[in-house]
């Protein structure tokens, strides 16, 4: 019980009493006393406790020391039932997300914050100096990514809600209270305030890969590295893809197909649609913090750009001096001909990513393809959203196309 329920309580035991003593009935009186002084015992304890939560250390400064130990590479090893393993770690952590979450998780439960560069660990691994066998420089460098795009969403300024449980509503001011002026004695008109609310729920996302046996026995930092970029990467991917354009089957709502946004269609050339896009941002009072995102079709018109000269004009006079960046990750196939490229401006810092808890990694050491070559199937699920503060906050150009140059 809370302890203003418990001092609410006790206000009423003290009313009884004063209520006894004034009819003159001392066994009333006697017993509403006797259980203030057992109520007054719970409100001390109360507070106790009250006093302790507030000194206790935060989830995520908790989280980030526990993780300072924490091996992906171990719990995937435990998960695939790998003897001599010592996964003890890592089983404390699954269990405490289990329990601090609610959620029912299928696998193994991997804290969101282990693919963060702030807890990314650089101890050495438990056998000490001489198990580290193979630099982690070397293993860097060696190592052969799949050819994929770059995340931009996150430094463009779009700001992460972790560690969320069950649907949030985000509450949001639409509208501000206009001031009035008056004669002197006059009365000022008062209007309400109107305000709305941002609401983002759990979806899920997920993506499988194949490690082998002997990769998941070994010790080196070199290895946990890639496995946390291998495991991460993909997810990462997709989540800036859906801020671009989500809304498909089970998708969150990106940018490019949330409702409320503005539009700018294509006006004369690139130099003039970001001209007019700037122009609405700034008469919509978006925040200062804005950019653009485009593709690298559009990267490619922009630079063979030519003034009256025959010069190039440059990235940065067609942009305005804005920021900008271009992803393979926006689309060039919009509009009815599915020939267009995606062109946004805005405050990406109104575009809020959520991550709920933890991700649900299963290990699979039977699947049919993997378990023939002695290998195991990992599958990775987070769950997350995407969600607008102020959708009017960005400006999508459309009918951008490959022939779009020039600047008159």
């Amino acid at each position: 019980m809370k302890t203003s329920d418990l001092i609410e309580q006790r206000g009423a035991l003290v009313a009884r009493m004063r209520a006894a003593h004034d009819a003159d009935k001392a066994e009333d009186f006697t017993a509403a006393e006797a259980e203030l002084r057992g109520l007054d015992s719970k409100i001390e304890r109360a507070k106790a406790l009250d006093a302790a939560d507030m000194q206790a250390p935060k989830r995520d400064e908790r989280m980030a020391a526990e993780l300072g130990n924490y091996s992906l590479t171990r719990a995937l090893a435990w998960g695939a039932g790998l003897r001599g393993v010592d996964a003890g770690r890592e089983r404390e952590v699954d269990a405490e997300l289990r329990s601090t979450t609610g959620r029912q998780f299928k696998g193994i439960a991997v804290p969101t914050e282990l693919f963060e560069k702030r807890v990314l660990t650089t101890a050495l691994p438990a056998g000490g100096p001489g198990s580290n066998l193979v630099p982690t420089e070397f293993l860097a460098n060696e190592y052969i990514s799949a050819l994929t795009a770059s995340t931009v969403i996150a430094s463009l300024g779009a700001r992460t809600l972790s560690g969320l449980v069950g649907n949030v509503e985000i509450p949001m001011e639409k509208a501000a209270v206009p001031p009035g002026w008056v004669s002197d004695n006059g009365a000022l008109t008062f209007s309400d305030p109107q305000f709305g609310k941002l609401a983002i729920g759990p979806k899920h996302v997920g993506s499988g890969s194949e490690f082998s046996r002997n990769m998941l026995l070994q010790t080196s930092p070199g290895i946990e590295g890639l496995l946390r970029q291998m495991m991460a990467r993909d997810i990462a991917l997709e989540m800036d893809r859906v801020a671009i354009l989500g809304g498909g089957t089970n998708e969150p709502t990106g940018i490019l197909a949330a409702a409320g946004t503005q539009s700018q269609a294509y006006a004369t050339s690139i130099f003039h649609t970001t001209a007019e896009m700037i122009g609405k941002a700034k008469v919509a009072n978006v925040g200062e913090s804005r950019a653009f995102l485009s593709t690298n079709r559009v990267a490619t018109i922009a630079r063979k750009t030519l003034d009256a000269q025959k010069l190039p004009i440059g990235t940065a006079a067609l942009f305005h001096g804005e920021r900008v960046e271009f992803s393979n990750l926006a689309p060039d196939t919009l509009g009815a001909g599915n020939n267009e490229s995606a062109l946004i401006y805005g405050d990406f810092s109104e575009l809020l990513i959520g991550l709920w808890s933890a991700l649900d990694v299963l290990v699979n050491p039977f699947a049919d393809a993997a378990y023939s070559k002695g290998n195991v199937l990992v599958r990775a699920m987070a769950t997350a959203d995407i969600g607008l503060r102020h959708p009017a906050a960005f400006v999508k150009a459309t009918g951008v196309l490959a022939a779009a140059v020039g600047i008159a």
